[in-house]
């Protein structure tokens, strides 16, 4: 699992379960996590590098601010909606 700074993560445990994150930092076996809304890029979430589920997306952490990181995790929870919905309905065809 190889999780990087940028990197667009899913957590696995706890009470954010299945919500969208970006790796802010990465340090031994923990990565510091921010979703720009409940745990912003100035004060990320320090979670258990076992705990979360890394996602082929990356994003550019240059000038990126809390707004911006809310807007690109927005977007891509609108596509991961829209995969599983296509999905189910190419399910259901057949």
């Amino acid at each position: 699992m190889n999780v990087v700074r940028g990197s667009v993560v899913r957590s696995l445990a706890g009470r954010d379960t299945g919500q969208l994150f970006v790796a802010v930092a990465v340090a031994d076996r923990f990565v510091y996590i921010a979703d720009g809304k409940e745990r912003r890029l100035l004060s990320p979430k320090k979670k258990n590098a076992r705990h979360i589920s890394p996602c082929p997306q990356t994003l550019d952490m240059t000038e990126l601010t809390d707004k911006k990181l809310r807007r690109e995790l927005s977007a891509l929870r609108t596509q991961g909606a829209e995969k599983s919905s296509q999905d189910r309905d190419r399910k259901e065809r057949v």
